[in-house]
C-alpha cells in the first residue's frame, strides 16, 4: 500500500477522461493486444512486461494493473497477466476510474470517487470471456466499499434515519440480492474494506458522535455474513486507514503528531499490539502485511521487512515505487535491486515464514497500438436555425494520430469530410459539425449548402502521424432532423423560393439555414423544369398532401387546379388534377394555418371582392374542403400573401396590399376568419411579389420576402402588431428584380 499526504486511498485509482459511447456506434475497438517488449537484452522473454515509466495500480492472483501517462498527459491502464499472455487496456467512464482488487476483479466506477460510488461494473480479469456485471446501488441507497468477487461487493447502506448498515450485495444474471452483515455496532458507519483473503475481509468503521469518532476493525466471514473478530483503533474507519490482514495478524495505518505515520499491528492469537513507525507523512510510504512480517518502504528508503514477533529486520529491495496486496496473502512490489534490475517482485512467506522475493515481471517498453476506443455519434441529431451543430468525437488509444472523418448522406451520397489532427483533451478528437456541406455546381463553383436531413454513415479512420502501424476504423449511423419548414422542398431545413421566368422555366433558390454576416444568403439556384408558363397562379402551399414535404398548387388558364406533391429532393411528383372552376379567382394565398388545426389552408378572392376560405384536409386527392365565404370588400387589394402567425394570435395571418401601396395586416382568429385590419405602412407598390417564406432567421417567427425592380428584401417579423416587420438585406435575386413574373 502507498501512503501519501494526509489521506490514504484503499487502492490506487486510475481515471481516464473519455466520452460516453454513443448509441450510434457500429463497431468497438479491440479490448486486448499483445504487449511488445523492448529489444533483446532489456526484457527477459520468460517474464511479462512491466511498462517502463508506469505505476502499479493493483494486483490479482493472475495479473497486475498499471497506469502511465504520455507526454500529453494521456493516461493508459494496462492489465497484464503473470503468465505472459495478452495484455488488456482498460477504460473508465468520464470522471470515473478503475481499481483492481486482489480477487482479480476490476471495478470500473462511474464518476463520484471511491467513497461515493453507486454505479459500477465488475469485470473478471481472470476470465476475460466472462460477462461484465453491472451493479447500481441506488435503489438500496448504498455506496461501494470493496469488491468481494466478480459478482458481489460490500456496500454501506444508509437507512431513512441516517444510520448505516454493511451489506453483501450480489448480482446473478438480472437478480440483485442484499443481506446485512451481523455483529457490527449499531452506530457503525464510514465503512472501508481490505482485500478479500480466504473468504474473509477486514473492515474499518467509525462509531460515536460525528464530532468525536472512535475507530473499530472487524474481520468478517463473507459467506456467513457475520463478524468473527473485532479490534479497537485510535482512528475512525475513514481517515488514515489502510487495512491489511494475514493468518497471524491484522494491521492498519495510524498517525500522531510527533510520531508521524505508523502501522498498528495486532497478533490475532495473543492480542498483542505493536507500533511500527514509518515516518513523516510528507513522504510516500508503502506497506503490506505478509504473514507475520510487515513489508514497508518509502520514497527515500529501501524496501524492508520487519518481524512482528521478534523485531528482526531484513532488506528486500534497493528501492520501491509501489506495492499492492494480493488475495493469496502475498505482496507485489514495483522497484529494483542490484542483482535483478528493475521490475515487479512478489514478496511471499517462505517455508519458515520469512519473506522471499521473486521477480515476476521485467521493466520494458510496451507499444500501445492505435485503436478507436470510444465514440460519440448520436443516433439522432437535431439541427435548428439557432443550433451550433452536432458534436462528434472519437477517443483514441494514442494522441499522436489524426482522424479522417467522412459523413455520407445515404439517400443522395452527399459527403462532408474533415481531418482532425489535434485532440481537444487527452486523446479525444472532436469537432462540431454545423450541418453544412460543400457542393460543386455545373460551372465548377464551390458552394456551401445546408446538408439534407436523413440518415448518414459516419466513418472515422485514425492513422499515426509518423505513418507507422495499421489504421484504425470505426463506423456509425446518425440521423439528422430539423423542424418542419413548409417552404423546404429539398429536405435540408432551409427555405426554398420558387420563381418562374419569362420563358416559363421554374427555378428553385435554396436559402441558407442561418443568416451570414447579417444577411439572408442563397446557396444555389436549381432549374426545376419548363412549361410553367401555362399557369396564371403558382402557390407554395406547404404540406397539403399528407406527406413529409412542402407542395405546390398551380391554376391553369382554363381554371383547373393542379397539385404538385414535393418529393423531398427538390423535385415534384407528376401533377394531379384536384379541382376546376378556379378561373373565378383573381388572387390566391396559401400556406398559412388559418384555423389552427395544424394544416395549411388557402384563401381566394373573386371579381366581386369576396374572400373565400378553403380549409386544408391533409389528403392529396382532395387537398381542400368546400369553400366558405369570409367576407366582401377585398377588391380593394391587388396582392394577398399568407405569412403565417407573425403577430402572436391564435392562427396564421394574411397581409393585403391596396392600390395605394399600403400593406394591411389581417390577424387570423383561429376559426378561418380575421380580426379587423391594421395598417403596416405604405410604399409597398415597389414590389411585384410578396412571399410568406417561413422562419428565415431562427427566432421562431415566420418572415416574408419582397421582390421587385428596386431589389429583393427579407422582412423579418417582430411579433408586434404595431410594427410587424423590420427589413434585412439578402442576395436573393440580386439585380434580377424584373426577371421573374411569379415568385412563390
Amino acid at each position: 500500500m502507498q501512503f501519501r499526504s494526509t489521506r490514504l486511498a484503499l487502492a490506487v485509482t486510475a481515471v481516464l477522461t473519455v466520452t460516453a459511447v454513443g448509441a450510434g456506434t457500429l463497431a468497438t475497438a479491440p479490448a486486448a493486444f499483445a504487449a511488445t517488449a523492448a529489444p533483446a537484452g532489456q526484457v527477459a522473454a520468460a517474464l511479462p512486461v512491466f511498462p517502463e515509466g508506469s505505476q502499479l495500480a493493483g494486483v490479482g492472483a493472475t495479473g497486475f494493473l498499471t497506469f502511465s501517462f504520455d507526454r500529453s498527459g494521456n493516461k493508459t491502464l494496462l492489465w497484464t497477466p503473470f503468465d505472459g499472455g495478452t495484455a488488456t487496456r482498460l477504460q473508465a467512464p468520464e470522471g470515473g476510474g478503475v481499481t483492481v482488487v486482489g480477487s482479480d476483479v476490476a471495478v470500473i466506477r462511474e464518476a463520484g470517487g471511491t467513497a461515493g460510488t453507486r454505479s459500477f461494473a465488475l469485470r473478471n480479469m481472470a476470465d476475460p470471456s466472462a460477462p461484465v456485471v453491472d451493479i447500481d446501488l441506488g435503489a438500496l441507497n448504498g455506496n461501494y466499499v470493496v469488491a468481494l468477487s466478480p459478482t458481489s461487493v460490500l456496500a454501506q447502506v444508509t437507512k431513512e434515519d441516517g444510520t448505516a448498515e454493511l451489506h453483501v450485495v450480489t448480482k446473478n444474471g438480472t437478480t440483485t440480492t442484499s443481506r446485512e452483515v451481523s455483529g457490527l455496532p449499531a452506530d457503525a458507519t464510514e465503512f472501508t474494506g481490505s482485500t478479500v483473503r480466504d473468504g474473509s475481509v477486514l473492515v474499518g468503521y467509525a462509531t460515536g458522535p460525528e464530532s468525536a469518532r472512535t475507530g473499530g476493525r472487524a474481520l468478517i466471514d463473507v459467506a456467513a455474513g457475520t463478524v468473527s473478530e473485532t479490534y479497537s483503533a485510535a482512528e475512525s474507519g475513514y481517515d488514515f486507514t489502510s487495512l491489511m490482514f494475514s493468518g497471524s495478524h491484522v494491521a492498519w495505518l495510524d498517525y500522531t503528531v510527533g510520531t508521524g505515520l505508523y502501522v498498528t499491528s495486532v497478533d490475532r492469537g495473543t492480542g498483542e499490539e505493536r507500533k511500527s513507525v514509518l515516518g513523516s507523512r510528507s513522504h510516500e510510504w508503502y506497506a503490506q502485511l505478509v504473514g507475520g512480517w510487515l513489508v514497508y518502504g518509502g520514497s527515500e528508503t529501501p524496501l524492508r521487512a520487519v518481524s512482528l514477533a521478534t523485531g528482526e529486520t531484513r532488506h528486500l529491495l534497493d528501492h520501491v515505487s509501489g506495492t499492492a496486496g494480493s488475495g493469496d496473502g502475498t505482496a507485489v512490489v514495483s522497484g529494483g535491486r542490484a542483482t535483478d534490475g528493475e521490475g515487479l517482485f512478489r514478496v511471499a512467506a517462505g517455508a519458515d515464514g520469512t519473506p522471499t522475493v521473486t521477480k515476476v515481471a521485467e521493466t520494458g517498453t510496451v507499444v500501445i497500438p492505435l485503436e478507436i476506443d470510444q465514440t460519440h455519434v448520436p443516433e439522432v441529431a437535431e439541427l435548428g436555425k439557432t443550433s451550433a451543430g452536432v458534436t462528434l468525437g472519437w477517443k483514441l488509444s494514442r494522441a499522436d494520430a489524426s482522424v479522417d472523418v467522412t459523413l455520407t448522406h445515404i439517400a443522395t451520397g452527399a459527403e462532408f469530410t474533415k481531418r482532425l489532427t489535434d485532440p481537444e483533451s487527452g486523446t479525444l478528437f472532436s469537432f462540431t459539425w454545423d450541418g453544412v456541406i460543400e457542393e460543386v455546381d455545373a460551372a465548377g463553383v464551390v458552394r456551401s449548402v445546408d446538408a439534407p436531413n436523413g440518415k448518414y454513415a459516419v466513418e472515422a479512420e485514425a492513422t499515426l502521424r509518423d505513418g507507422s502501424g495499421e489504421p484504425a476504423y470505426q463506423g456509425a449511423f446518425m440521423n439528422i432532423v430539423r423542424a418542419y419548414n413548409p417552404h423546404d422542398f429539398n429536405d435540408n431545413g432551409s427555405t426554398d423560393v420558387l420563381a418562374r421566368d419569362a420563358g416559363g422555366v421554374l427555378w428553385r433558390d435554396d436559402l441558407r439555414n442561418h443568416p451570414y454576416e447579417g444577411r439572408i444568403v442563397t446557396s444555389k439556384s436549381t432549374r426545376i423544369g419548363g412549361g410553367w408558363g401555362a399557369y396564371k397562379q403558382i402557390e407554395a402551399v406547404g404540406n397539403v398532401g399528407g406527406a413529409a414535404h412542402g407542395d405546390v398548387v398551380a391554376v391553369d388558364g382554363s381554371g383547373v387546379q393542379w397539385l404538385y406533391l414535393g418529393k423531398g429532393d427538390g423535385t415534384f411528383a407528376p401533377r394531379l388534377n384536384v379541382g376546376t372552376g378556379w378561373q373565378a379567382y383573381n388572387k390566391t394565398a396559401a400556406g398559412s394555418d388559418l384555423d389552427g388545426d395544424g394544416r395549411p389552408d388557402l384563401v381566394a378572392t373573386d371579381a366581386a371582392g369576396s374572400l373565400w376560405f378553403y380549409k386544408g384536409t391533409g389528403s392529396y386527392a382532395k387537398p381542400f374542403a368546400p369553400r366558405v365565404r369570409v367576407g366582401g370588400g377585398w377588391q380593394a387589394y391587388n396582392h394577398l400573401t399568407a405569412v403565417g402567425n407573425i403577430a402572436g394570435m391564435a392562427a396564421g395571418d394574411l397581409v393585403a396590399r391596396d392600390t395605394a401601396g399600403i400593406l394591411w395586416l389581417y390577424q387570423g382568429d383561429g376559426r378561418g376568419g380575421f380580426a379587423p385590419r391594421m395598417p403596416i405602412g405604405g410604399g409597398w407598390n415597389a414590389f411585384t411579389q410578396l412571399v410568406g417564406a417561413g422562419d428565415l432567421d431562427g427566432d421562431g417567427r415566420p418572415d416574408m420576402i419582397a421582390y421587385g425592380p428596386g431589389g429583393t428584401y427579407v422582412y423579418r417579423s417582430t411579433g408586434s402588431v404595431s410594427g410587424p416587420f423590420t427589413r434585412q438585406a439578402t442576395d436573393l435575386y440580386a439585380l434580377q428584380g424584373t426577371r421573374y413574373n411569379s415568385v412563390a
